[in-house]
């Protein structure tokens, strides 16, 4: 195989680049080449045999093939030296018409000869005026000779003489039309499969083009979706605090009314709040993509002041919440998501569980991974809601009491959780409740060496 390759290297070296000269002309240069070899071979056997005006004329068209294939290879003149090698070619045949005893000798052979490498060599447009002209100048000279046959005369001095010459001109022929045959079809065949490839290839790129498009589609209706939950969202808090400024600031009210206007206000802000703070962290997510900063992280240390903060926040609904963590347990994770990430669930199980519930959070080792858990005995979802729960297709509902959210606090969590090497899901019944799980790995020695997941 290495010796094959160089010998077809080699070729493509002497033939020209693909990618530089067309079929014809890389045909040109290879019959150039060949004629180049068989010439030399041909000088010394006319002259040994008694044909010396042949050997001469064989010398002439090897300057002239050397100079015609030197001008098209190396100065890029392949048309010029086409069209030169056709009247050339044409021109040293009928010499060597007369010169080789006409009829008698093998000429014959050599004008069928050149008429396949005109077709091979010319440009689409030229070789088909030198058919018509090959086979009417082959016509004439027969004619001539047939009506005066003292204008050819019979060059052989011996019976073996011609009978070589005809076998010798026999094989160059049929070894040069093999060749430009083969070297045709072989470039087909090569032509063919890098045009199936390069059609494989576009069927590829566009195929992930339509792919682009779609999630470039996706992407627009996510946003335009998410414009529209916002401007909703964002309309309805504010124009509550507007009301309820306007009532405190217009209207003579006892302190209780005062109170619950305040309380009211307070909510709706915290809502507004909240709701912003998911949305800026989303979009933060979608600029700058999710990059997570791994660490070893104790488990009980890093979930207890969030906890507490929400077990007050659940307090406030006389909800029960309560947790349970290994105090040596260790995580390998980017604290700020695995905060935001349970701060979400937790959130979301305050909203959805109704006054005097539970809400329980616990973490237990499985094999390389921590699996955390939050359960509640709230209101539960439906089948069809657990689908599309961590996208932006679900549709925000309200609370127990009455609280709204844009709906992007799961699809947030669903997006650092991966970007962790982590895991979440959810099992949940209507009227009966919801649990969300966490896997995330466990710290030990191999994970130090492991890069940031991006």
């Amino acid at each position: 195989m290495p010796l094959k390759d160089s010998i077809y290297r080699t070729w493509i070296g002497l033939s020209g680049d693909p990618l530089v000269f067309p079929l014809n002309a890389r045909i040109f240069h290879s019959v150039c080449l060949i004629s180049i070899f068989a010439l030399t071979y041909n000088i010394p056997f006319n002259y040994a045999i008694g044909l010396p005006k042949i050997a001469l004329a064989s010398l002439i068209v090897l300057l002239i093939a050397i100079a015609l294939y030197y001008a098209s290879r190396f100065k890029n003149q392949v048309g010029v030296s086409t069209l030169l090698a056709n009247v050339v070619g044409l021109s040293l045949f009928i010499a060597n018409y007369f010169l080789n005893s006409g009829l008698r000798g093998p000429t014959d052979l050599f004008f069928l000869l050149f008429l396949l490498l005109s077709i091979a060599i010319s440009p689409a447009g030229q070789y088909k005026v030198w058919i018509p002209v090959n086979v009417m100048v082959l016509i004439i000279l027969n004619l001539t000779e047939f009506y005066h046959p003292h204008l050819v005369p019979d060059t052989y001095t011996t019976r073996p003489n011609r009978f070589v010459d005809h076998m010798s001109a026999y094989v160059v022929v049929a070894a040069i039309a093999y060749f430009s045959i083969h070297y045709i079809r072989w470039s087909y065949e090569h032509e063919k499969m890098s045009a199936i490839e390069k059609a494989k290839a576009i069927e590829l790129q566009n195929f992930r083009i339509v792919k682009q498009n779609e999630e470039l589609e996706k992407l627009n209706a996510e946003k335009n979706k998410l414009m529209s939950i916002v401007a909703h969202d964002l309309r309805s808090p504010l124009a509550s605090i507007q009301n309820f400024l306007e009532l405190l600031t217009q209207h003579e009210l006892d302190e209780a009314q005062k109170l619950d206007i305040e309380n009211d206000l307070l909510n709706s802000t915290k809502n507004t709040l909240a709701m912003l703070s998911k949305l800026l962290d989303w979009s933060k997510s979608q600029l700058h993509g999710v990059s997570a900063h791994m660490e070893q992280l104790n488990l009980h240390a890093l979930f207890e002041p969030t906890l507490n903060l929400e077990r007050d926040i659940a307090a406030r609904k006389n909800i029960n919440l309560a947790y349970y963590f290994d105090p040596s347990a260790s995580i390998y994770a980017d604290s700020d998501m695995m905060q935001l990430i349970l701060r979400n669930i937790v959130g979301n199980a305050i909203k959805f569980t109704p006054e005097g519930g539970h809400i329980i959070v616990k973490a237990e080792a499985r094999e390389k991974n921590c699996l955390i858990s939050v359960k509640d005995d709230g209101i539960g979802m439906s089948a069809g809601k657990q689908e599309s729960i961590f996208s932006l297709n679900v549709e925000s509902t309200f609370g127990t009491n009455n609280e709204r959210g844009v709906g992007l606090g799961l699809m947030l969590c669903m997006e650092f959780i991966k970007a962790q090497n982590g895991r979440i899901w959810l099992e949940s019944t209507p009227g009966q409740g919801t649990c969300f799980y966490i896997s995330i790995p466990i710290f030990d020695k191999d994970n130090i060496h492991q890069t940031d997941l991006r």
